[in-house]
């Protein structure tokens, strides 16, 4: 029977390895330190790029004012060589993502694109006196707004629909 003591030594060598190892990755875990946060999305200033953008374009500009210091801008762009299109992203206060996104695009190709596949609803909402559409689905979720100018403003994002209308409503265009 020498050779099954060998065996028991070998499988307690193993097992007290491997007790080793899991205390060592235990300690580490514990040590080691964890940041489960989101980063904090650095705020930027579109005013320069605002002003370019209303000079420049075929259509009337728009960009929220008066929203709480909560709304906090995080990208902005205008591409005069892309059907003149305007990007303006926000944090809402919960953390979601709303954009204003406008274009003299192809309404279909634009509304597509901004909304990232939403599809229209039959549910409009009445906000500043201008009847926007709600589309649902995709990525995101969003209110559109066909403009008399050839222009198309989609707001969209993750925010709930109840922060895109405040969104929506603080649009002024000059």
């Amino acid at each position: 029977m020498a050779g099954s003591n060998g065996k028991q030594k070998t499988v307690r060598d193993m097992i007290l390895s491997l007790g080793l190892i899991m205390v060592a990755a235990g300690v580490i875990y514990i040590f080691v330190p964890h940041d489960d946060h989101a980063p904090d999305i650095k705020r930027v200033d579109y005013r320069v790029e605002l002003l370019t953008a209303r000079r420049a374009a075929s259509y009337p500009v728009a960009a929220p004012e008066g929203l709480p210091g909560s709304w906090k801008a995080t990208s902005v762009r205008f591409r005069a060589d892309e059907s003149d299109a305007w990007h303006l992203g926000f944090q809402d206060p919960d953390g979601e993502y709303v954009a204003v996104e406008q274009s003299a695009q192809k309404r279909a190709e634009f509304v597509e694109e901004a909304s990232q596949g939403a599809k229209a609803t039959k549910v409009t909402d009445e906000i500043g006196g201008r009847t926007w559409t709600r589309y649902t689905g995709g990525r995101y979720d969003a209110l559109v707004l066909e403009g008399t100018d050839g222009s198309t403003t989609v707001v969209a994002g993750t925010a709930s629909f109840d922060r895109l209308v405040k969104m929506a409503g603080a649009l002024k265009t000059a």
